[in-house]
């Protein structure tokens, strides 16, 4: 009878992986090769009780990205045979070398059990090592042996076997960090390779899309083979290597390699090696962290680099955006000059350049904004940041993995809910992966900026770094609340232990910096100039459809036609015609769900002109700002007039500085944008995406009268 279960032995060359081998089977081997390879197999037999298991003793190897004939057969055994478990010999004296194979295993999901071998020499050297902690941190049995003279070989084989029965079904691959770029084209990939259902018989997908990023010639080549998948996949690896030249002088499978050891090194720093004769050398970047993660001064500094780069943006965006502001109020007077009075004259004035143009207007804002962001990310700071804030996730029922997807939704405003969404596949826990989709999508997007930015210019121009820094606080408080609220209510459970990679400090070029920017603001920019163009257009319309009847407008005609020749005469023509235009505005079909709503949302202080702009909100969050342009323009036909949309706003009766803080506090919760909700339907399911359009809309609106009502006592 064939053994059910397999062990493979793996390890560097060197590492007594032979000796062990021959320890565990003795006499009972023989040697042949791998299939399609002249590499020597040796394979022998392991009984325990009535059980006998095949032992397979791999080539020695580096790692599993294949470079040799050896590598190549030792990964094509993994991958094709899928062992029950690998027992991954590791020299314990060169632990940190040693464990960069050990993370390449974890990553394909294979189940590992850690022989930390020659624990005599690392104990003649006064190093103390310690393996359950070691175990504790990676999940993996870790079993400290002696392979020369048999130390652990019992405990070894015990770990292996009770690991193995545990393991059974499909593997579990580890998922880590590689830094914001290399991490979204990962999960463009993975999600490209799930949808195909791309060689995901043979790889997990992510680690197939680790291998095109790594420029594995073996893997690409066989992805030829299989499909035109493997164009797209090389392409967007292409396009990452560019982009990796260009902004980090280096390429995918160093900054790769670079994240792995900083892994490594995050690891064995939570006392799993200590020196018992000297104290270690520190590194230049751990002596920075020293600081810059400290359990007080951290956080301390934390907030001061957020608080600057708020403060930072509006002292140098201001004349810039109102330059750009008044660029648009002059396109549209000139639009306007050129096209005749009707239709397409409203939409090009009220419809595009004021729609569109409103959330352009931000533009030199955005830039600043990402410019300083690319800085601290390339630095290496966004990882510290994350590191910081697992001690706080922790108390609110999240994982600290929940971190970085955070971040990317637009923890540090300018991100996107759905990279963000995406971004939580990386937690292992099922109900902490789920909470994190739930609540991503409280942070402050590059699509809410705009709003935001908005209220601000209109309400808070004297304190806009301030308020923006604020408004960023409030949104991490609304997703951990929010989350805790979940936890503890519809998704129950026990947490999981966190391990986050600090990667070293790099000094970012100016270069680098400059192409991080231009491609988000240009993503910023192309999305205004289509898909919010395409909204604001329908937009435009169901606020200028169906019109007046003809009822109304004659009694509009004859009013303007009571009016006397005297000299205040133009200005009551005036005065009717906005009216007009405002009549209009009601009666479409954007304005009368609008003014439906009102005797509802003026509980939170929002008119039916806001409510019209929420509502377009739920495609894209920017056409809140599109919207109310419009509806203003709409709404105010004086050609005399090139009052800004915020200074329009500030002048609005209707609106007050509470009521812009009650829609700041709805925008960070309600409805998720609608190719948000998609992701969210796709990462859970469609009915947690539904519950997440309906409780946080409804728990938006609830803190937003709060807000309203309780400001008004005051």
């Amino acid at each position: 009878m064939s053994p059910t279960l397999t062990f493979a032995l793996a390890g560097n060359p060197n590492c007594g992986k032979t000796t062990l081998f021959n320890s565990l089977t003795g006499a009972r081997q023989h040697v042949g090769n791998y299939p399609g390879v002249t590499v020597e197999k040796r394979e022998g037999r392991l009984s325990v009780g009535p059980r006998e298991m095949a032992v397979v003793d791999l080539p020695g190897m580096y790692s599993l990205t294949a470079y040799s004939t050896d590598e190549l057969a030792a990964r094509l055994f993994l991958v094709e045979e899928k062992p029950s478990c690998v027992i991954d010999v590791v020299d314990a004296g060169t632990l940190e070398r040693s464990l960069y194979l050990s993370v390449q295993l974890l990553e394909l999901g294979v189940p590992v059990v850690l022989a930390l071998n020659m624990m005599d020499e690392v104990r003649r050297r006064g190093l103390v090592l310690d393996g359950k902690r070691l175990s504790a941190i990676l999940g993996v049995p870790v079993v400290e042996t002696v392979a020369r003279v048999g130390e652990g070989r019992e405990e070894l084989i015990r770990e292996a076997l009770a690991f193995a029965e545990k393991r059974r079904g499909p593997w579990e691959p580890l998922v880590i960090s590689y830094g914001a770029d290399i991490d979204q084209t990962l999960l463009r990939m993975e999600a490209r390779i799930e949808a195909d259902r791309f060689l995901t018989d043979r790889f997990p997908a992510r680690w197939l899309a680790l291998k095109y990023l790594e420029g594995d010639s073996d893997v690409i080549a066989l992805g030829r083979a299989n499909g035109p998948t493997a164009v797209v996949l090389e392409e967007m690896a292409a396009t990452l290597s560019r982009h990796i030249e260009a902004t980090l002088a280096s390429t995918p499978d160093a900054v790769i390699s670079d994240h792995r050891y900083g892994y490594i090194a995050a690891v064995l720093r939570q006392g799993v090696l200590k020196s018992s004769a000297a104290r270690d050398r520190i590194a230049g970047s751990d002596s920075l962290d020293r600081v810059l993660t400290h359990t007080v001064a951290g956080p301390v500094i934390m907030l001061a680099v957020l608080y600057a780069m708020f403060q930072i943006t509006f002292s140098l965006g201001q004349f810039p955006m109102d330059w750009l502001e008044a660029g648009f109020g002059w396109l549209g007077d000139a639009v306007g000059g050129l096209l005749p009075e009707g239709m397409l004259r409203s939409l090009a004035v009220s419809g595009i350049i004021a729609g569109v143009g409103g959330v352009l207007g931000f533009v030199p804002l955005i830039i600043i904004m990402f410019f300083q962001l690319s800085f601290l990310e390339d630095l290496g700071y966004m990882a510290r940041v994350a590191y910081m804030l697992d001690r706080v996730f922790r108390a609110f029922g999240l994982h600290g993995g929940s971190v970085m997807p955070f971040i990317i939704a637009g923890g540090i405003p300018g991100g996107c809910a759905v990279p963000g969404v995406m971004a939580a596949r990386t937690l292992r826990s099922p109900k902490e992966r789920l909470v994190t989709i739930l609540a991503a999508p409280f942070m402050a997007c590059g699509a809410k900026i705009p709003v935001f930015l908005l209220l601000i210019a209109a309400f808070f121009p004297g304190n806009a770094g301030l308020v923006m820094f604020l408004v960023t606080l409030a949104s991490w408080a609304a997703a951990l609340l929010v989350a805790r609220l979940w936890r503890a209510t519809v998704v129950t459970g026990q947490g999981m232990p966190f391990i986050m990679e600090l990667p070293p400090y790099r000094l970012p070029t100016l270069r680098g910096l400059c192409i991080h920017t231009g491609e988000r603001a240009w993503q910023y920019i192309k999305k205004a100039a289509t898909v919010i163009l395409a909204i604001s257009i329908l937009m435009w319309a169901a606020m200028t459809f169906p019109g007046l009847d003809e009822e109304q407008r004659a009694a509009f005609e004859a009013e303007r036609a009571a009016v006397t020749a005297a000299a205040s005469a133009q200005e009551q023509r005036d005065a009717i015609d906005n009216r007009e235009a405002e009549a209009v505005l009601r009666h479409s079909l954007a304005g009368r769900v609008g003014v439906a709503l009102e005797s509802v949302s003026r509980l939170a202080g929002f008119d039916w002109r806001v409510n019209i702009a929420l509502i377009g909100g739920i495609a894209a969050k920017e056409v809140v700002v599109s919207t109310l342009g419009t509806a203003y323009a709409l709404g105010e036909v004086d050609p005399q007039d090139t009052a800004t949309l915020s200074e329009r706003i500030a002048a609005d009766p209707a609106f007050s500085p509470l009521s812009a803080l009650a829609l700041m506090a709805f925008t960070i919760l309600y409805a998720p944008c609608f190719v948000t909700v998609v992701t969210m339907a796709k990462e859970a399911s469609w009915k947690w995406a539904g519950f997440a359009v309906v409780a946080n809309t409804g728990l938006g609106f609830l803190v937003a009268v709060a807000i309203y009502q309780i400001g008004r006592l005051f």
